[in-house]
């Protein structure tokens, strides 16, 4: 019933759906995170549904794209928008980690925001629109999934958190590297059955979305001596925008 717990937990944190959390001790926890992939392939399914109907009703595509992102914003109550935004802010300032911790958790949306969060939605709007008229859906549905797999990665072992308090401080550290390069695997080899035609590109956007993850923990480890709740919003966003440009490749 471990698995059972975390995911419940997942929902919990990770949506606006009315799971009740049974149980948040340590296990819970660590079971959350190694879940969280099942939350984003339940907010992929839904997102591709949701491109599928806009696309057959007639609406605009960039429209849909935006509508799309729209709707995943509003299911995740926009937290790892939030996340991608203090993150920025806290890059985009100068001093030592206090400094930039400080920034993050002012929650003000600054320049480095504002164009973080623009570039983002852009992008993924576009992608989104590119993957509904190609016919490769399911890969909306991978990037999601990949999108909080991300979690393992920044909650892996030897990452420790910035903050004595948060959310950060509840899960940083609490996944074995096994965890996340399982489902690197996993997700490669579903990743071949997303675009049609063209194998390879589904376990290409997995293996640079990892990549980017790795590459940005630690870079954010550096800057702020650990990760936060913010940290994890922003690999989030980066993991999914990624496979959705690489799966919308020509």
């Amino acid at each position: 019933m471990n698995a059972l717990d975390g995911l419940r937990l997942s929902f919990h944190w990770l949506t606006v759906l009315p799971v009740p959390a049974q149980r948040t001790d340590l296990d819970a926890r660590r079971w959350a995170i190694a879940t969280a992939p099942v939350v984003g392939l339940a907010l992929g399914l839904v997102t591709a549904g949701l491109l599928f109907c806009l696309r057959e009703i007639g609406v605009p595509g960039l429209v849909s794209g935006l509508l799309a992102v729209g709707a995943i914003a509003i299911l995740t109550r926009g937290m790892h928008l939030d996340g991608l935004a203090d993150t920025a802010d806290g890059l985009g300032c100068y001093g030592p980690p206090e400094r930039a911790l400080a920034v993050m958790k002012d929650g003000g949306i600054g320049a480095f925001a504002a164009v973080a969060l623009v570039i983002v939605i852009g992008v993924q709007a576009a992608s989104l629109v590119a993957l509904s008229a190609s016919e490769r859906l399911p890969a909306v549905v991978l990037a999601l999934t990949v999108g909080r797999a991300a979690f393992s990665w920044c909650c892996r072992q030897g990452v420790p958190a910035a903050r004595p308090e948060g959310f950060g401080a509840l899960v940083a550290g609490t996944q074995p590297v096994a965890v996340p390069i399982v489902w690197t695997f996993v997700l490669c080899v579903a990743g071949v059955f997303v675009v049609p035609g063209v194998p390879l590109l589904g376990p290409a956007g997995v293996v640079v979305a990892a990549a980017v993850v790795v590459g940005l923990t630690h870079h954010l480890h550096r800057r702020f001596g650990g990760v936060t709740g913010d940290v994890f919003g922003a690999n989030a966003e980066a993991a999914t925008t990624a496979v959705l440009v690489v799966c919308a490749i020509a």
